[in-house]
């Protein structure tokens, strides 16, 4: 059998985890081995990170909703409760725009919202 030596798939992966790890510090962006490890950490925190951040914004508009409706005198589950009776189907993230960017418009939600409980 022939004797492979497998120099420049070897020298292309090298090659590949070293450019990733460009921007890194000391050994992490010069020695192969140190550069794959941080590479793979970073690229599995990313993958994570990607998932979290999901959960993070809906925390974020739950909390600006809130902070919206309690200026007009009612909770945040209030307010959700009498949307759902209401039947508007507004999600979180439009609430939160709403309330943050265009006052007018999301009060005048509330104020159908609790007409509808009424």
């Amino acid at each position: 059998m022939v004797r492979v030596k497998g120099g420049v798939g070897t020298k292309k992966t090298h090659r590949k985890y070293l450019k990733m790890a460009k921007g890194y510090r000391e050994a992490r962006r010069t020695r192969y081995r140190a550069a794959r490890e941080a590479v793979n950490h970073a690229l599995q925190y990313a993958y994570r990170d990607r998932k979290d951040r999901k959960s993070e914004m809906r925390r974020l508009w739950i909390v600006r909703i809130n902070a919206a409706a309690r200026q007009h005198g009612m909770t945040y589950s209030q307010l959700m409760d009498n949307l759902d009776k209401a039947n508007i189907q507004l999600d979180r993230k439009v609430l939160a725009h709403l309330a943050s960017r265009e006052p007018e418009v999301f009060e005048a939600i509330l104020e159908k919202s609790k007409e509808a409980t009424t």
